[in-house]
């Protein structure tokens, strides 16, 4: 398997962390690029992958960046799970990558937004090996009627991060609840941050994202 191409930011020298970071839907690597300098993490290389262009159902088919393909907005709906397992296996081979630069898997972290989320979200919780935490902005747990068969003892106590906007409009509030109750019935223990923000990230927001980072990278 190719690895994905991604942007790539390192703060210092000497780099003892990583972070992979995944863009929402439509969008690219570059997109939380502003973020990550904000975040101003010492000894952090941040990947920031770009997705594979697709098809995407609910956007009329129209081809754009995407992690997996969306069949409908309704939680209940049909999930591409073939098109998540696809991407999972795309972070994999980037978390392999990093530990084969030197950062043992304890020091990666993953993150995403909305889509990226989802991603960041699935593949934590079912990598084989322990990782530093995990982060989901704005998103919802995917295929969490699978977690319990194919979770991984290694993440059971993962630090997890999930914000969500109040008055966010394309993933409602209440999803991010669902999700929140769906990982506190599987064992995890989240950190849960609400922002009064539409569908985005705040400048507390990536406060509270420095700060865990911090904790949880050294």
């Amino acid at each position: 398997m190719s690895l994905l191409d991604f942007v790539e930011i390192s703060s210092g020298d000497t780099v003892h962390n990583s972070v992979i970071w995944l863009h929402g839907l439509g969008a690219d690597g570059n997109d939380f690029a502003p973020v990550v300098q904000e975040l101003a993490l010492p000894h952090t290389r941040f990947i920031l992958p770009h997705a594979p262009v697709m098809h995407v159902t609910v956007n009329n088919g129209y081809a754009m960046p995407a992690w997996y393909d969306i069949y409908s907005f309704q939680p209940s709906g049909q999930q591409d799970a073939e098109g998540i397992h696809a991407s999972q296996q795309q972070i994999e081979a980037l978390i392999a990558n990093e530990v084969a630069r030197g950062i043992p898997s304890q020091r990666i972290m993953l993150a995403g937004f909305s889509q990226g989320g989802v991603i960041a979200l699935h593949t934590a919780l079912r990598h084989p090996f322990p990782l530093a935490g995990v982060l989901g902005l704005s998103t919802y747990l995917g295929l969490a009627d699978s977690l319990a068969a194919e979770k991984q003892a290694a993440n059971q106590s993962i630090p997890i991060f999930l914000a969500h906007g109040t008055q966010d409009n394309v993933i409602p509030l209440a999803r991010y609840h669902a999700s929140v109750h769906d990982l506190q019935q599987a064992g995890y223990a989240p950190e849960l941050y609400e922002y009064s923000i539409p569908h985005s990230v705040c400048m507390e927001e990536i406060d509270d994202i420095r700060r865990f980072m911090q904790r949880h990278l050294g």
